[in-house]
């Protein structure tokens, strides 16, 4: 193993904001910084909800140009978007946006033909309306020749080269999760041509190299690799878990939490797809096994609402206020759209019978409360569904910055929680980029090399379990 220090570049798209950092990585060092940070505004249009993809493509070489010379380049983004090509490369259009419209209704078509329980245990996805897999049938598709999900499509513009990234393409449900290969009968079925994908990427895997043009625009010195990592956000966070063994669970924190397993098989029964588990693929032949949550974008919303007051004494005030005296269902659809947040949580108090929450302190901690509850929830049902038992949740993302979210779910677990690092997704890119270049070993060095160089916090259980235990059959009782 090297034992030179060399940069590598994380392109890390959300769906509101991308950035590209740079890691740089020795046999003892891991290192982040920011070179570039860009909005991602999605655009209106009479035909529906799109990606501006060009100004994302933009935003990245801008940030290529920002980082300066580097070893290496990864690309991680959002999952179930694509966006398709013609017989000559082309674009044919911005790619839609998983909110649109288009997918309404599209569902219970596909469980017509493949019933949803015969789709889980085929593809072992969770439902979403936006799967990829409903965006298929709900696409006319004319003129495609190409199909390349969000991260892939920015790589081949990079490169000119074209792949579909492993743990991304998982999301499609379109994959089968045993043999981490294309689901054929599934997609026969249904009529979708698998041969619109290129050929499948593993994380690690060589994407090309910077073209010509590019490398101009960037100012970057030839030749330089494009790495594929584990391209879906969520993936490459799982990988930047800084855990040892395997008795962990993990919540990658922020405006979702996503709290689940990491097994080395899928979980495919009837109970975890009524209990709405999904199995993604990770690095290393893993799975993914976890279950979304409605996450800190009920705090989020509140604090527009309120015109955007300081985070800190908001949180001081939600500390101060008495502890599960009302608790909501963090996952009701009922919250999902933006606007009066602070007003629906307390019509959901309301009709349930419980206090109703007044002060920002309050709904702050009533909010905190309800989401440690579904942290709790989500790590006791993966456990029980794997036959998996943990010893410590691991908590990365933007949420590790939340002392008090940290904390009322070590609480609520009855297990430590180690929060950090904040920035998981762009580490586990960086990782995976330093490993396929022989800096890094295995999933588990790396997660050693994290242990050893990031800022990591422990939060002990305290209080009495009994109280969680009682506030959960509160909700269960509404």
């Amino acid at each position: 193993m090297s034992g030179s220090v060399k940069s590598y570049a994380a392109v890390d798209l959300g769906a509101s904001s991308g950035r590209v950092m740079v890691g740089r990585v020795g046999p003892d060092s891991l290192e982040l910084t920011e070179a570039h940070r860009f909005v991602n505004r999605p655009v209106r249009l009479p035909e529906g909800l799109r990606w501006d993809i060009l100004s994302l493509y933009g935003g990245v070489l801008d940030g290529l140009r920002a980082a300066g010379q580097v070893d290496s380049v990864g690309i991680d983004s959002w999952a179930v978007d694509y966006g398709l090509l013609d017989g000559d490369g082309r674009l044919l259009g911005n790619p839609v946006h998983y909110r649109d419209s288009r997918t309404e209704g599209v569902a219970e078509k596909v469980w017509a033909t493949v019933p949803a329980p015969e789709l889980y245990a085929a593809t072992g996805l969770q439902y979403a309306p936006f799967n990829t897999l409903y965006q298929l049938v709900a696409d006319r598709l004319t003129g495609a020749e190409r199909l390349l999900l969000v991260p892939d499509l920015l790589t081949y513009w990079l490169t000119g080269e074209q792949g579909t990234e492993l743990t991304n393409a998982s999301t499609t449900q379109l994959i089968d999760p045993r043999t981490r290969g294309w689901s054929y009968d599934i997609a026969q079925r249904l009529g979708i041509d698998l041969e619109l994908f290129a050929p499948l990427r593993q994380p690690g895997d060589p994407a090309g190299l910077l073209r010509p043009e590019v490398l101009e625009e960037t100012g970057l010195a030839g030749p330089v690799p494009v790495t594929a990592v584990g391209s879906h956000d969520t993936a490459s966070a799982v990988a930047a878990v800084p855990a040892s063994g395997e008795r962990f669970a993990y919540i990658c924190t922020g405006t979702w939490s996503l709290a689940g397993l990491e097994l080395d098989a899928p979980v495919l029964t009837e109970e975890s797809r009524a209990a709405n588990f999904t199995n993604e693929l990770g690095l290393d032949g893993t799975v993914r096994y976890l279950r979304n949550i409605m996450g800190l974008w009920l705090l989020q919303e509140c604090v527009r609402a309120w015109g955007d007051p300081d985070l800190g004494e908001l949180l001081r005030e939600a500390a101060e206020a008495p502890a599960l005296r009302s608790v909501v269902d963090a996952s009701d659809p009922v919250f999902l759209p933006p606007g009066r947040m602070p007003e629906r949580i307390a019509e959901a108090c309301r009709a349930s019978g419980q206090p109703v929450p007044v002060s920002r302190g309050e709904i702050t901690r009533c909010i905190l409360d309800s989401l440690a509850l579904a942290h709790r929830r989500a790590v006791e049902e993966a456990q029980r569904l794997a036959d998996h038992p943990v010893d410590v949740v691991h908590v990365v993302g933007g949420g590790t910055r939340n002392a008090l979210l940290c904390q009322l779910t070590a609480d609520a677990c009855g297990l430590p929680v180690v929060a950090g690092p904040t920035e998981a997704a762009a580490l586990g890119n960086v990782l995976v980029q330093a490993r396929a270049h022989g800096l890094v070993g295995d999933l588990a060095g790396g997660r050693e090399l994290l242990t050893r160089t990031q800022p990591l916090t422990r939060y002990e259980p305290r209080g009495d379990p009994g109280r969680w235990s009682e506030a959960q059959a509160r909700l269960v009782r509404i």
